[in-house]
């Protein structure tokens, strides 16, 4: 990077004359280079105040020449305005919004507040933009130069971090400056600023000296400026030239940042006194309007002159837009006045703002004009948090809540106002603020609804935190006390109890599923019950009942989500409980249809938060199916949203499918992780998911011992829902090949209990196939050509060839060579063809144990195409358009296209329309 050797005026403006930091410069210089060649870079110069980031910044938006150049401030004082810091980026642009997608467009114009609407998700938002600034950047190249971004709105933050790790094939260039890279800019490449080397640091002091000074002193003051520029430009100033020859009144030992802070405090100090209340005044505002400065001005009395000072002494520039030097600089000119100064220029600024126009920043300089209690701003401040609540901004929301609380005269509104904010922090991701004022919220007096909804909100926050277990008991804690406070809520948070519950299975600290539901099923009745109603009594009867018991109201539930005329705003909110109850029954058909519904309709929504789970669920039910390549597009999908979003999900999918190709090298470190970062993490679901799939994956190795092992750690987490009566069909096959009978018996009596109450053909299906295993004679017989009867009008591949498989086994057992044959082809040709490469290989040994001579099975040749090249060429085989690819996969359209066009060239294909036909060849082309 460079450092200014010094600061002149140049045609009535600041210029910069810089030296040193040649590696930094040499890498932004290339980063420019890299854009024009239209390629894509993001950057992070991270260091502390004072390290030149500014600077350098400013010198590469000088080299950008041929390039559109944009550039974001961060305001310390504008973090309550929602989208304030993104809406400086693409106020330019607007125009072009109705050439993105509806939801995209509609996401944005609704969070600029440019229009009404449901409060949009921030990924959707941020996908927006990218669809923004790619049109953009498709008639020249972008740079995209962010300041201070430490300082910017937490909304802001959050997309412009999405941006820069979805930028691809897009000619953009997106470069932050900022003290330490939070969250936000996590995995984008870092260029740290530290201090200037001695030589450096010492010829930028020597230019800032207008006569001799003492050694020792010169030496001093370099030592302790540690190669910070701005410390060598600023402190010096203090001095007069007697105190830099001789040494006296050298700067007090304190923080560098409080000395340079102080520097310009004492310079802000000599300013005329109209010249230092303009200063304090453009301080207090974040916007830089410099109209409404001026306005402001006018009513304090300040006149125009009083800018000149302050310009003249390199403090501040008054142009189009206030800008000060330094942040730290702001930050001096703000203090420099008394608290009562402070709050003159608030009100100033809250006179001279148009309440119709800008009403959150009229409210918020209201709000700081006085720190005595005042309930009409206090709930003004309220409107402005639902309004940055709607635009979705929750952060902002918290923001103006937490002030609101400081203003509330009422005690009941103050608590109420502290909840407010809580939740609001709950929503944006901020955890320790949502404690914090939890915390103040129980030092007050609460009613008893008061202290449910805090109860509630700890839950949450313990749930959000990663599914784990400690959410259960707090949850179970907070419904128990809402059911004759607010009897909705109750049944809401009963069911994100039970979902939690779920979840944390066996590694629950308390409120498991059993006492869950136990208490969920004491609330009372309603005639005419909603569909939050039907799903918890369904759900909770199930555990304290037993599926015999909640078949029906199962199944009632799983015709209503499955119905197309149910609103989407229901099927939001309710399916992702809906769904367990198809899975319960063994309807693993519908399981699929409705998660697909499910999925698709958060896709059109753009919720991407919850997004990844639900695709965990989709891709266990689509590997299950035997839709291999559809599986693996889901974990490609799965892949692209979690590192988008910086969502973390357990890799259920990846496990699953792993486990049915039978590839070791893959499920078995997927596993071992799995189980341990789930166990760490309280997530029992996701250790007994683990422990079924090496179940899977060791019988199709034929490994039976290790299998019985793994399926009895899957089966035994109680109440023996889902995950543990999946693992039993496992744990009967392996228990019968190793003579383990009585567990065999044992787990089979489970398994025929819970089939013949769901009544469905998989259900039954498996339970005929592996009675069968435990069955001799005719009886075998017959159970086996049952279950391939019920198997075969499902949708679940790999079960139906493993029922020929185990029935192919038993024929050639029972020396029956030519009817096993019969089964064992079929179970190797439908098993290779799906890809579950460790059952085929079975049949297939079977088959040369009977006389067949039988090729190894085929591997699928899919090596060509990465897997994301593989997903977006199988969407655009689906006839999905560029940009709803890009929006599924939160990619620009032109990244789409990118893909697409490197797809055609390791394909030999000209276009689009060639595209099915070559990859249906590619699915065919084999190796053996």
């Amino acid at each position: 990077m460079q450092i200014r050797l010094l600061w002149e005026h140049e045609m009535g403006r600041l210029a910069n004359v810089l030296v040193g930091r040649r590696a930094e410069r040499v890498a932004l210089t290339q980063l420019i280079a890299a854009l024009r060649a239209a390629e894509s870079r993001a950057l992070v110069l991270c260091g502390d105040s004072g390290m030149g980031k500014t600077t350098l910044l400013d010198f590469l938006a000088d080299q950008a020449a041929g390039c559109h150049v944009l550039r974001v401030v961060g305001l310390q004082s504008e973090g309550e305005l929602a989208f304030a810091g993104l809406h400086q980026l693409c106020a330019p642009f607007l125009d072009r919004t109705a050439d993105l997608p509806a939801p995209q467009r509609d996401a944005l114009r609704v969070a600029f507040g440019l229009e009404e609407g449901p409060a949009p998700d921030r990924f959707l938002v941020a996908l927006a933009v990218l669809g923004l600034l790619s049109a953009v950047a498709g008639e020249q190249p972008l740079l995209i130069v962010v300041d201070d971004q430490q300082w910017l709105d937490r909304a802001s933050a959050q997309a412009l971090g999405f941006v820069a790790r979805r930028l691809a094939a897009d000619p953009i260039a997106l470069v932050f400056g900022t003290r330490v890279p939070g969250n936000d800019l996590s995995g984008l490449p870092e260029l740290r600023i530290t201090g200037l080397p001695e030589a450096d640091a010492r010829a930028l002091f020597d230019s800032t000296l207008i006569g001799p000074m003492d050694p020792q002193v010169r030496d001093q003051i370099l030592s302790e400026a540690d190669g910070n520029p701005l410390a060598l430009l600023e402190l010096p100033r203090d001095l007069t030239p007697a105190q830099l020859a001789g040494g006296f009144g050298l700067p007090s030992t304190m923080a560098l940042t409080s000395r340079i802070e102080e520097s310009f405090h004492r310079r802000l100090s000599t300013m005329p006194d109209e010249t230092q209340s303009l200063l304090l005044l453009a301080a207090a505002d974040p916007s830089g309007d410099s109209a409404l400065v001026w306005r402001a001005a006018a009513r304090l009395g300040i006149p125009h002159r009083a800018a000149n000072p302050a310009i003249e002494a390199d403090l501040a520039e008054f142009g189009t837009r206030v800008r000060f030097r330094h942040p730290l600089l702001r930050s001096a000119a703000y203090r420099v006045g008394s608290p009562a100064d402070r709050e003159a220029a608030h009100m100033a600024l809250a006179e001279a703002t148009d309440p119709q126009v800008d009403p959150d920043r009229q409210v918020w300089h209201r709000s700081k004009s006085s720190d005595a209690p005042d309930e009409e701003i206090a709930a003004a401040l309220e409107r402005s948090a639902r309004r940055a609540q709607a635009r979705g901004g929750p952060a902002a929301a918290a923001a103006f809540l937490e002030r609101s609380v400081r203003l509330s005269l009422d005690p009941t509104r103050r608590v109420e106002r502290l909840l407010a904010a809580a939740h609001a922090n709950l929503r944006a991701g901020a955890y320790d603020p949502v404690q914090e004022l939890l915390a103040s919220a129980e030092a007050a007096p609460l009613t008893e609804l008061q202290s449910a909804r805090v109860d509630l909100l700890h839950g949450y926050v313990a749930f959000a935190h990663g599914l784990g277990s400690e959410a259960p008991p707090l949850l179970l804690k907070a419904a128990e006390r809402l059911e004759r406070l607010d009897l909705d809520l109750a049944r809401d948070t009963y069911l994100t109890a039970w979902m939690s519950a779920l979840f944390a299975g066996s590694l629950t600290t308390g409120g498991g599923l059993a006492e869950v539901s136990a208490s969920a099923q004491q609330l009372p009745r309603s005639a005419q019950p909603e569909r939050a109603e039907l799903v918890l009594d369904s759900l909770t009867l199930l555990v304290t009942e037993g599926l015999s018991a909640a078949a029906p109201k199962l199944r009632r539930v799983a015709d209503t989500f499955t119905d197309p005329g149910i609103p989407q705003a229901e099927d939001l909110r309710w399916g992702w409980f809906a769904q367990a109850a198809s899975s319960a029954l063994g309807d693993l058909d519908t399981w699929r249809v409705m998660l697909e519904r499910q999925v698709g309709a958060m896709r059109a929504a753009g919720l991407f938060d919850s997004y990844p789970v639900m695709l965990a669920a989709l891709g266990t039910a689509t590997a299950w199916s035997g839709d291999f390549a559809a599986a693996a597009a889901l974990v490609t999908e799965s892949e692209a949203v979690c590192e988008a979003t910086g969502t973390q999900a357990a890799p259920f999918t990846s496990v699953i499918l792993a486990s049915l190709r039978g590839d070791q090298a893959v499920a078995l470190p997927l596993i071992e992780a799995t189980v341990a970062e789930a166990t760490a993490g309280g997530q029992g679901i996701a250790v007994a998911f683990a422990h079924w799939a090496a179940a899977i994956l060791h019988n199709g190795h034929g490994r039976y011992d290790q299998a019985l092992a793994a399926a009895e750690q899957a089966s035994s987490d109680a109440p023996g829902l889902y995950v543990s009566l999946w693992a039993l069909p496992e744990l009967i096959e392996a228990a019968s090949r190793t003579g383990a009978s009585k567990k065999a018996e044992a787990a089979l009596e489970r398994l025929a209990e819970s089939a013949r109450a769901g009544g469905t053909d998989f259900g039954l299906g498996v339970e005929a196939r592996s009675r069968a295993l435990l069955s001799a004679g005719a009886n075998a017989e017959a159970l086996y050509e049952k279950a391939i009867d019920l198997l075969s009008r499902t949708r679940l591949r790999p079960e139906l060839g493993r029922a020929h498989l185990l029935y192919g086994e038993w024929l050639r057992r029972e020396n029956r060579r030519r009817e096993a044959r019969t089964h064992l082809h079929a179970a190797h040709d439908l098993l290779s063809e799906i890809g579950a490469n460790a059952f085929a290989e079975r049949a297939r040994q079977e088959l040369l144990a009977t006389g067949e001579r039988v090729r190894k099975q085929k591997v699928a040749n899919t090596s060509v195409l990465t897997s994301q090249e593989s997903l977006i060429a199988r969407l655009a085989c689906e006839g999905r358009t560029n940009p709803e690819i890009g929006a599924q996969l939160l990619l620009s359209a032109r990244t789409v296209e990118w893909h697409l066009r490197k797809v055609y060239g390791k394909l030999g294909l000209s276009s689009r329309k060639e595209l099915g036909s070559a990859l249906d060849h590619l699915s065919a082309s084999t190796t053996w």
